[in-house]
């Protein structure tokens, strides 16, 4: 199953990447969209209640990036290319979890050729459980990221990755057990 929704999330990608060329965008002059990826090491979060061993009777959430919507557009001065990307989230509630409700926390963030980050937003989803449901999808909120083209520069010129927040033994976990 990893296999799969690893595939899954690399074709969802993908139809957010075609999304995104002349006909997608709105404004001056609507442009490519730079690469955007889900990180493999924070495309998963898993939590256990505070204090607790890594067991599956003290899960509170186990959630993923599904993928994203992404709209790209030359500001109408030309000198910057507006990304807004809007995140979406698959998640199930564990048996240690106290309510209906759980908080993601992710971000966004824009490299260069140089890998240098240039732009970092963060954001938060709150992922609602109805009565006698244990999976729950959302959205989380568009966020914008404002990318120079001056110079020449171009959108092929940067990347935008898409993470979970992490704690550090968030991030160890994901990267002893690989992407799913």
């Amino acid at each position: 199953m990893g296999a799969f929704t690893t595939r899954m999330a690399g074709a969802l990608a993908a139809l957010a990447l075609a999304g995104c060329g002349a006909t997608g965008g709105s404004g001056a002059g609507a442009t490519a969209c730079p690469r955007i990826a889900i990180l493999a090491d924070g495309a998963d979060l898993t939590r256990y209640r505070p204090g607790a061993p890594p067991d599956l009777t003290q899960m509170v959430v186990d959630a993923r990036i599904a993928g994203f919507e992404a709209r790209c557009d030359v500001t109408n001065r030309g000198g910057a290319l507006e990304v807004r990307i809007t995140p979406r989230f698959e998640a199930e509630r564990g048996p240690a979890a106290q309510g209906r409700t759980a908080e993601l926390g992710w971000f966004a963030a824009v490299t260069d050729t140089a890998d240098n980050v240039l732009d970092r937003v963060s954001g938060r989803t709150q992922v609602t459980f109805p009565a006698n449901t244990t999976r729950a999808a959302a959205a989380g909120p568009a966020v914008q990221l404002d990318l120079p083209l001056a110079g020449g520069q171009r959108a092929a010129d940067y990347l935008v990755r898409l993470s979970f927040q992490l704690t550090p033994e968030e991030l160890a976990q994901n990267r002893r057990r690989g992407p799913r």
